[in-house]
């Protein structure tokens, strides 16, 4: 009977720790859009690393509300003090674990399984942190290429097209479909 509660106890954890690294990741989304929506490409070096500080920050505050779930939880049933509840859940949530707070032996494999979703959320914050750096580069390089195809077509969309570059041929740039 005591397997079955830490099982739902570990089932509710997980739910909710899933549920709240999904709707942050969405909110965060959402924002990143509606900033980068707006010529993100005209700007410069410092508004970029600004946008990517505090989406960073976002994330760790993501983390920490995470952290604290999972420290309630441990307040709740294993520990008598928020100091050692938070303590033992930043470590095990980092994958530390130090080994100096401990859990009791009925609740036990919530260290480890704390380890494995800290592992899993770090790791999809920092893929999505990589997404965004990606879209500011990738928005920067389509605004210098769109800048560089106001005098006609680009020779890459050519190439893709299928319509070969000829001088003076068919077209207003020069530019005919290929025939078989």
């Amino acid at each position: 009977m005591i397997f079955v509660y830490e099982s739902g106890v570990a089932f509710v954890l997980v739910t909710v720790t899933l549920w709240l690294q999904a709707g942050g990741i969405a909110v965060l989304i959402a924002w990143v859009r509606h900033v980068t929506k707006n010529e993100i490409h005209k700007s410069g070096l410092l508004r970029s690393a600004s946008l990517v500080v505090r989406f960073t920050t976002a994330l760790v505050g993501l983390q920490a509300l995470q952290i604290l779930l999972w420290a309630s939880c441990y307040r709740w049933l294993c520990f008598p003090s928020w100091e050692s509840a938070v303590y033992f859940s930043a470590s095990s949530y980092a994958t530390v674990g130090y080994g100096d707070v401990t859990l009791p032996l009925k609740w036990r494999m919530l260290g480890p399984l704390e380890g494995v979703m800290g592992v899993l959320m770090c790791g999809i914050s920092v893929s999505l942190l990589l997404a965004i750096a990606t879209r500011l580069v990738g928005l920067k390089d389509a605004y210098l290429e769109q800048s560089q195809l106001a005098a006609g077509l680009h020779f890459t969309q050519v190439l893709i097209s299928g319509l070969p570059l000829h001088k003076g041929g068919a077209g207003k740039y020069g530019a005919r479909p290929l025939r078989s």
